[in-house]
């Protein structure tokens, strides 16, 4: 099963560029991307640019409608995605739980839907 784990952290919460907090947080990111290879589980992740570059769009009363910046009004901004592949939720769940920023911020762990199972 493929999960995707979003992760969201506050920016005024995060370590400042530069200072040893910083590498440090990085260097977890970094273990956590060779750990999940190593145990063969990894399919992708990236972080995002900051909300400042995003440009949201929807379609209102037939309008398509762009604004710039996400939608959401939250303190916490997504700021990076993993999708794994692992056998179950609780397995997806420790991998988030490895994740340097949830000691601050948030990891949501979503299932991802199948469209097409017959490819396989």
């Amino acid at each position: 099963m493929q999960y995707m784990l979003l992760i969201y952290n506050d920016p005024t919460l995060e370590p400042a560029y530069g200072t040893p907090e910083f590498e440090a947080m990085m260097g977890g990111f970094f273990a956590l991307n060779e750990r999940m290879k190593a145990d063969n589980v990894l399919v992708s992740g990236e972080g995002l640019q900051g909300v400042e570059t995003a440009t949201s769009v929807r379609v209102r009363a037939g309008k398509v409608e762009t604004m710039d910046g996400p939608f959401a009004e939250t303190r916490e901004h997504l700021g990076g995605y993993y999708v794994i592949e692992v056998p179950d939720l609780d397995s997806a769940l420790r991998y988030a739980a490895l994740v340097p920023s949830v000691a601050w911020g948030t990891v949501e762990v979503r299932p991802l839907m199948d469209y097409n199972p017959a490819a396989e």
